[in-house]
Formats: structure tokens, C-alpha cells, sequence
């Protein structure tokens, strides 16, 4: 434990406790301050919010035309550490996970049932207006934050040797201010633990609706204690092992399940449904992107923005720290153009193909009435993903192989949070072998268990989720600086 930096780690240890105690004993009170603090930024911050997922849009795009295209992240004779398929099947299990199994059929029927922009009696419009927005808030916008951040992270680990630190991405004045640097990386530390924490939450809650709808097994808090247990000891397993022998493998391992499931539903069908939503989805989402993503519903008298756009680019700017460190972790050896098609546009097409068929399937059924999905989803959310799968011959076997998958992300979240929170709290870290000590991972590893059941028992998770939503807004401002200094570094030293 000589590598860890004292200051940060136990001050977010501490806060940590200190925060799940106040959350947990006043669960009810604690959510209704931070929706009504959550409300409040998106009324009279939401128009910036939007303006800078934007942004960060046009920033990395626009870096692919630059002349620092072609800047390899470690210097001109660094060699990628990770073939391209093992580097896209970590950034996507760490960068998606569970989010996409539980919302990838839940979602479009969500907007399709509430969207106040639906047209009555009009399927065509409202099926594919709850597809678009199910891609904007999965897509581009949100790859394009992790994007940004994580060039800013990889260039100032590898090519300038400062640590794996937020602190380090703001320049001199503020990375030399002792306190200050503290204060940001353990920020990111609470961000990063509390994200994945209630990710863990959400994906135990999935777990068990989907163990009771396949083998009838009790959803018990004292089962959903087993799940997080047994998740915790692999997540243990793959952590100690470091990258390369443990998340990698895992990742893969993900990969082929994802693969394998999609390629069930698309065959399964309606396979010609789903084959002209997919074109009509993908032209109708390139004709209304800049509409959709400079929508400010000001003219509209609802708040279904604040609960769905601007949550998610709220939810994408806290979690950026995490998740983009990890990318810039595994990208050692990329040039910047690599890097943004690798992370801004693959996992976006990945996204469009996932939301195109599990989204469009559930709407099929919808459509021809073939199921009660859509009643499920309004009632019994987490249930949605097996729902889908009842009316096909092999449902056991698709509901089996789903859970499957969702205890791999599972895993895969919970390593890559500890792996994150373990580097945040390191004193010095630059070196692209060194996954950071190992005592420091378990710490991390089992506090992120003891943490989600501590949090499902005490109904606290929609609290955290919501708070950790609220860091966001400042988070994009960081993110802002770190571009910043990013840009004004290639332009000095390049």
C-alpha cells in the first residue's frame, strides 16, 4: 500500500460512509432534496447542459481533421497494448454494462407510452420518434463525453507522465494546489464509487425480478444479498488478477454473450421487421440529430426533458471521470484519430444495432398486441428483458442466457469501478503495466458490495443515483478545462 495516496483515500473512504449513513437513515427525505435540487439545475441549467454535450461532440469530431490526427497516446514508437476487438469489448462492458440490458427494451416502450410529442393513432411517428430518442440518449452525445475526457487522460498519462488523476488534467496552477488537486480527485472518487454502486443496485434488482420470472425464485432481500455476494467474489477474482488476466477475459467473455443474444432476437424475429426499422431508424436519426439534440422544450408546458435528456447528459458527464479513465487505461499505443472512431463511433453503432433490435422487437409486440410488455414495463420495469422473451420457443433459454450475461457485467462494472477507484487514490501512477496495488483493489471491490446492499436495503439507490446525477453539472465544467488544457498542450508541444 506504499502507492496510495493517504489523503485521498481516506477522505473518500470516510465521506463514502459518511454519505451511504445519511442517505440510508433519511432514504425518503435525502431523494426528495436531491430531485428538487436535480429539478432545479435542469430549469435553469439545462440549456447549457445540452449546449456542452454538443460541445464535446463537435470537439471530438473535429480532432479528426486536425493535425494532431495521427498523435500516438505514449509517443511516435508506442504500440497498442490491446488488439482492436479486445480494446472495443472492454470500453463497451465498462462504458455500457448493465444499462443497455436494462433498458435496451424498456426504454423505446417508455417514450413510446409517455413522450408528450406522440401523435394518437399514429404508429409509424411514435415508434420511431421512441427509438430516435432511445439513440440520443444512448449514442453519440454521451460516447462523445467519454471521448473527450479520456484523450485528455490518455495524453496527460503518456505523453506528459502525470498520474491517472482529474487533478492532473487541469493544468499547473490547479495541480499544484495540494488541497484543491485533493479535493477534485477525491470528488471523483465519490462520483466514480457512488455511479457504479448504483449501477450494481440496479443490475442485483434485474437479477432477481429475472431469477422470479424464470424459476420462481423469491425476489427476498436476503436472495438479492446472495446475488451481490456471489458478483462481489468474482468481481474479487477478476480485480486481483489485474487487467489483462481478469477484465479483459471478462470482457470478451461479455462480448460473445452480447453477440450471441442479439443474433437470437434478430433471428427469432420479426428478423424483415427489424431489418427495415433498422434502415428507416438509421435515416430518420441523421436527418433529426441536430433537432433532437438542441431541443430545449421551451415551448412545451411538461418536465419529461429533465427526467430523460437531461438526465442522461448529467449521467453521462458523472460517470465521464470513471468510465474515461479506464479508456484512456487501455488505449496506450492509439492516435487520436483511432481513439475517437474507437470510442465516439463504434460503441455508438453498437448502441443503434442493440437499441434497433431489442427496442424494435419489443415494439413489434406491442404493435401486434402479442404480449403485455408494454403493462410490464409500467409496472414491473426490471422485469421488461424476459418479458420480451416469452413469446418465443426458447424463452427459458434466452431469460438463462440473459442472466448470464447481466452477472458478467455485473462483474465487469464492479471490477472497472474498483480498478478506477484504486488509480484515483494512488499517489503516482503512469506506469502502463502497473494496475496499482493490489490491497487497494480489494478495498475498492468490497466496499462497492457492501455499499449496493447496504443501499438496497436501506431504498436509498434512486437518492444516490439522483446525487450523483446532480455532480454532473459541475463535472462538465472540468471536463471543459481538461479540453482546454489538452488542446492548449498540442499546440505547444506538437
Amino acid at each position: 500500500m506504499n502507492n496510495i495516496s493517504k489523503p485521498r483515500f481516506l477522505s473518500a473512504v470516510s465521506l463514502i460512509i459518511l454519505i451511504t449513513a445519511l442517505v440510508s437513515l433519511n432514504s425518503s427525505v435525502s431523494e426528495g432534496f436531491f430531485i428538487n435540487l436535480q429539478t432545479f439545475l435542469s430549469k435553469y441549467l439545462g440549456w447549457m447542459i445540452i449546449l456542452l454535450a454538443n460541445g464535446f461532440l463537435i470537439f471530438s469530431i473535429s480532432l479528426i481533421f486536425t493535425k494532431y490526427k495521427d498523435i500516438r497516446l505514449g509517443g511516435f514508437d508506442a504500440k497498442p497494448s490491446y488488439s482492436y476487438t479486445n480494446w472495443i469489448a472492454m470500453l463497451f462492458s465498462a462504458g455500457l454494462g448493465i444499462g443497455l440490458l436494462f433498458y435496451g427494451v424498456a426504454e423505446p416502450i417508455m417514450h413510446l407510452n409517455s413522450y408528450p410529442g406522440m401523435i394518437e393513432g399514429n404508429i409509424s411517428h411514435n415508434a420511431g420518434k421512441a427509438i430516435g430518442l432511445a439513440n440520443l440518449h444512448w449514442g453519440l452525445h454521451g460516447w462523445a463525453i467519454y471521448s473527450s475526457l479520456g484523450l485528455c487522460f490518455a495524453y496527460a498519462s503518456y505523453n506528459k507522465n502525470l498520474p491517472f488523476r482529474v487533478s492532473s488534467l487541469l493544468g499547473s496552477k490547479v495541480s499544484s494546489n495540494k488541497n484543491l488537486a485533493i479535493t477534485i480527485d477525491v470528488i471523483a472518487i465519490l462520483t466514480t464509487v457512488f455511479g457504479v454502486t448504483t449501477s450494481l443496485g440496479l443490475g442485483t434488482v434485474q437479477i432477481s425480478a429475472g431469477l422470479n420470472h424464470v424459476f420462481d425464485i423469491n425476489e427476498s432481500f436476503f436472495n438479492q444479498i446472495l446475488i451481490i455476494t456471489f458478483i462481489t467474489l468474482i468481481g474479487l477474482i477478476s480485480v486481483s488478477l489485474g487487467l489483462d488476466s481478469g477484465i479483459k477475459r471478462l470482457s470478451q467473455l461479455n462480448m460473445v454473450l452480447a453477440i450471441g443474444l442479439l443474433l437470437f432476437i434478430f433471428l427469432l424475429g420479426p428478423t424483415i421487421f427489424i431489418i427495415n426499422a433498422l434502415i428507416q431508424n438509421f435515416g430518420a436519426y441523421l436527418n433529426t440529430l441536430i433537432q433532437s439534440a438542441t431541443w430545449t422544450e421551451v415551448y412545451d408546458d411538461s418536465s419529461w426533458q429533465n427526467g430523460w435528456t437531461l438526465f442522461y447528459y448529467a449521467w453521462w458527464f458523472a460517470w465521464a471521470p470513471f468510465v474515461s479513465l479506464f479508456i484512456a487505461r487501455i488505449s496506450y499505443g492509439r492516435t487520436i484519430k483511432e481513439f475517437i472512431i474507437g470510442v465516439l463511433f463504434v460503441p455508438s453503432l453498437i448502441v443503434f444495432i442493440w437499441m434497433g433490435v431489442f427496442g424494435n422487437a419489443a415494439i413489434y409486440q406491442v404493435i401486434n398486441e402479442t404480449s403485455q410488455i408494454s403493462e410490464v414495463v409500467n409496472n414491473n420495469l426490471p422485469v421488461a428483458l424476459f418479458t420480451l422473451f416469452d413469446v418465443y420457443p426458447i424463452a427459458q433459454i434466452l431469460s438463462v442466457l440473459s442472466l448470464v450475461l447481466i452477472v458478467t457485467f455485473f462483474v465487469t462494472s464492479s471490477d472497472s469501478g474498483a480498478l478506477v477507484a484504486s488509480m484515483l487514490s494512488s499517489r503516482k501512477q503512469t506506469d502502463i503495466n502497473d494496475d496499482s496495488p493490489i490491497l487497494s483493489r480489494i478495498t475498492w471491490a468490497i466496499l462497492l458490495g457492501i455499499l449496493a446492499a447496504v443501499l438496497l436495503y436501506a431504498g436509498g439507490l434512486t437518492a444516490l443515483q439522483t446525487s450523483v446525477v446532480i455532480t454532473g453539472v459541475p463535472f462538465a465544467l472540468i471536463v471543459v478545462v481538461a479540453c482546454r488544457e489538452f488542446y492548449l498542450s498540442l499546440d505547444q508541444e506538437n
